[in-house]
């Protein structure tokens, strides 16, 4: 099984994640030919270099707006990564560790998120930038030649994003005109994001409780506290650390990219690293201003996932109702549902209902069996379920495809067998029994094993 750990001791911004990912082994000239299938290249270009920061080496990367490289001269706003800066209505102002002050001159840059707070963009850049909405961000992704992969990838972390702008502003999800998905920088940042893990094909992302930093920053309306209110509304359910320096340093973007793709938040590394990477953040801060991302390895003849199950003992309900019930369960997502007949007080004959399924399941199920069932209490105790590898083929028979189930141990093929569904489709179409079907179906693939 292939892992990507993010070790966010310092947080995560967009662009100290693009370059951790670079840094890890996505070649440059791949990530710059798949983000140019945006057909966005006259709006910017991005700078790729090595870089350091308190003795550590890795990748830094920059996002360059081309229509503001002329501005620079003029003493306008000169900061090249706009990104990361999803708080809208001039709350921008945030001197955001990994993307202001590129220019040196420390300035706040407030007031970049509507057009009519008196920043100077130039008037290309109010309509290339100010005012792209979640639904522009769809159609430039939708309609791009990347793969079916990356453009999910992209719009889930996008959504993220648009979700907590949403909430935080009081607006509906596509009524809210906000810089964070508005600008270039971010759209490069989120789906380079997407195009280097759909590269590095991994089977599971990890990471550390996120640092978010601490104290204040500056915006348009004064104070606001960090993490600043996308920032956090994004990293609902998932362990932060805060206060390490007096500074923002997770994004809105770095939040969106973790909420999104990551499966796990642990300290806990019981994988062997194979390599390590770093994305270096702009701001010099007191603690290394890096993105440190771990490629590893872990031995997976099975998978053990952490599930729950759900039981409760009924002796005073309509048989005829379990039915019904069970395809309810399965419909919201049960992983298996069983009845197990027993004996209750008094010698009262009743039937156990178990269930397995995940956590995110739970409060719909119970719905499900309170509504239901004549149940008034259900037990729920954690479980492991360990799993063989499985891989799915297909084998013709002369009525039609049937899928093959193929489970591993070990690396060695163990057992396989046909879907059922499939059989059963098939054999009644054709008006063939399941033997027969079965029987030819065993006969082709009887040399399976020594594949």
């Amino acid at each position: 099984m292939k892992i990507l750990y993010y070790d966010c001791f310092c947080g995560i911004s967009g662009d100290m994640n693009l370059a951790a990912l670079l840094d890890l082994g996505v070649p440059k000239e791949y990530l710059l030919k798949e983000i140019s299938k945006l057909n966005l290249d006259s709006e910017y270009e991005i700078k790729i270099e090595s870089a350091a920061k308190l003795g550590i080496t890795g990748t830094r990367v920059d996002v360059i707006l081309k229509n503001k490289l002329h501005n620079n001269e003029k003493g306008e706003h000169s900061h090249s990564h706009n990104h990361d800066h999803s708080h809208t209505h001039g709350e921008k102002g945030h001197d955001h560790d990994h993307s202001d002050d590129h220019d040196g001159n420390g300035h706040n840059h407030e007031n970049n998120h509507l057009d009519n707070h008196g920043h100077s963009h130039s008037h290309a850049d109010e309509h290339e930038h100010h005012h792209r909405n979640l639904k522009d961000i769809e159609n430039i992704i939708n309609s791009s030649d990347l793969n079916d992969n990356v453009k999910k990838l992209s719009l889930d972390m996008f959504m993220r994003v648009a979700e907590a702008e949403a909430k935080v502003h009081g607006k509906s999800l596509y009524e809210v005109h906000f810089h964070e998905v508005g600008a270039i920088d971010s759209i490069v940042d989120m789906v380079g994001a997407a195009i280097c893990l759909d590269y590095l094909q991994i089977d599971k992302i990890i990471a550390s409780p996120v640092q978010v930093g601490g104290g204040f920053v500056k915006c348009a309306h004064g104070l606001m506290p960090v993490p600043a209110p996308a920032t956090v509304e994004i990293l609902k359910n998932i362990p932060i650390n805060t206060g390490i320096v007096q500074f923002e340093t997770t994004t809105p973007t770095g939040a969106a990219i973790l909420a999104a793709n990551v499966q796990e938040f642990t300290t806990k590394i019981d994988f062997s690293i194979n390599k390590i990477a770093y994305g270096i953040g702009h701001r010099d801060l007191e603690i290394p201003n890096v993105l440190r991302v771990y490629l590893g390895e872990k031995e997976s003849s099975e998978k053990i996932e952490e599930q729950y199950i759900l039981e409760t003992n009924i002796d005073d309900m309509n048989p005829e109702f379990y039915g019904y019930v069970e395809e309810r369960l399965f419909d919201a997502g049960a992983l298996d549902v069983f009845k197990t007949p027993i004996f209750m007080k008094k010698g009262r004959p009743g039937i156990k209902l178990s269930l397995l399924i995940g956590e995110e399941i739970e409060k719909e199920v119970l719905g499900i069996i309170f509504e239901e069932t004549t149940s008034i209490g259900v037990r729920k105790y954690k479980v492991e379920k360990i799993m063989l590898d499985r891989e799915f083929s297909k084998v013709q028979t002369q009525y039609g495809e049937v899928t093959i189930k193929k489970s591993f141990y070990k690396g060695n093929l163990v057992k396989y067998k046909p879907e059922y569904e499939d059989c059963k489709k098939i054999a009644k179409e054709n008006n063939v029994t399941m033997e027969k079907l079965y029987k030819e179906i065993y006969s082709k693939t009887s040399d399976i094993y020594n594949k």
